[in-house]
């Protein structure tokens, strides 16, 4: 199938890149929601801006929206409006999506496109954690914390690139305090400044880290993409 990726820069959304091309698929293009609310149910909030510099690293098309409000009815509404667009302009018959477990999100998603008569694709649907975060990293994908906002995470992990050692660590907190691990609860955010879909990797040259005492984002203020070595 012809399909457009819901696409944050994160781990979710671009691991589901990789596996609907394993399917078979075609990915024409790729969408960014860009939230005004921090605490959006649907999509990603944290350096949004980002997938345009990761859209180009990956050689696919990126389409931008606005989301101008900030309940769930008009986050659904401005993701049903860009999706009537990206048909339009390329044609697609499906959407992919990084679910995991959400059932709110994967309704929200399959509702719309079923209004809109495509198919909703959940490559990642039922990944058990653990496995899933630690294939992530053997496959090449270099991932960075960029925001959290759970008990058991703390201004160290902003900006914390996921490793071997470091999932060991959150398979550790993730028990004690009993959060998601793959961090779709909202409880973490995640940007891929590297994989093996990338032509060249995202270079971070400033960032500014905030804290608020219990959540805290690591913000990006400039990037640059390289060429790999």
């Amino acid at each position: 199938m012809k399909l457009a990726v819901l696409y944050s820069g994160g781990k979710d959304s671009t691991f589901a890149i990789s596996r609907a091309q394993e399917m078979g698929h075609l990915v024409a293009c790729l969408i960014t929601m860009h939230p005004i609310a921090d605490d959006s149910t649907l999509f990603h909030y944290p350096n949004s801006w980002v997938t345009e510099y990761l859209a180009d690293a990956m050689r696919i098309p990126l389409v931008e929206f606005h989301v101008s409000g900030r309940s769930k009815e008009d986050e659904v509404n401005a993701l049903e409006e860009a999706i009537v667009q990206v048909k339009s302009l390329y044609g697609i018959e499906g959407i992919v999506h990084g679910g995991i477990s959400s059932n709110y999100q994967k309704q929200a998603f399959e509702h719309v496109c079923v209004r809109q008569g495509i198919t909703a694709v959940a490559p990642l649907w039922n990944s058990d954690p653990e496995r899933y975060v630690t294939e992530l990293v053997n496959r090449g994908f270099h991932i960075i914390i960029a925001g959290v906002s759970t008990m058991g995470l703390d201004k160290k992990w902003l900006g914390r690139e996921l490793d071997k050692e470091s999932i060991a660590k959150l398979v550790s907190i993730s028990k004690k305090y009993g959060f998601n691990l793959t961090f779709e609860g909202g409880e973490a955010e995640t940007l891929v400044i590297d994989c093996p879909l990338y032509w060249k990797k995202l270079q971070i040259n400033a960032a500014t880290t905030y804290w608020d005492g219990q959540r805290g984002i690591f913000e990006i203020r400039d990037v640059a993409l390289v060429e790999k070595k």
